[in-house]
């Protein structure tokens, strides 16, 4: 690998960031629990560490803003437009998959 200076590699960081959260925005049919049983993190994880990072840098974020950061619109808005029940199933899977740290 070719070596990548500092300020590079954080613009590289942050655009492929910005892919991500674009890509969750357009796969509203992909829940947060599918998510979390599959790669052990979700929106709100994501969301979390916005957060953390601004906090950091001493940066005030609440976590409202940080939620409206990745899913594109308030968090209740959201919710009520794109999450669906879980079911029995998604559970079981959450469960049985469960990262330790939740």
């Amino acid at each position: 690998m070719s070596k990548i200076d500092d300020a590079t590699r954080i613009e590289l960081e942050a655009a492929a960031f910005r892919r991500l959260v674009a890509h969750l925005r357009k796969r509203t049919d992909v829940q947060n629990i599918d998510l979390m049983t599959l790669s052990g993190f979700c929106r709100n994880c994501l969301s979390n560490w916005y957060k953390d990072a601004a906090a950091e840098r001493e940066i005030e974020l609440s976590k409202d803003e940080s939620r409206e950061i990745v899913y594109g619109m308030p968090y209740a808005q959201w919710r009520e437009r794109y999450q669906s029940e879980v079911s029995p199933e998604q559970q079981a899977a959450y469960e049985r998959a469960k990262p330790k740290d939740h």
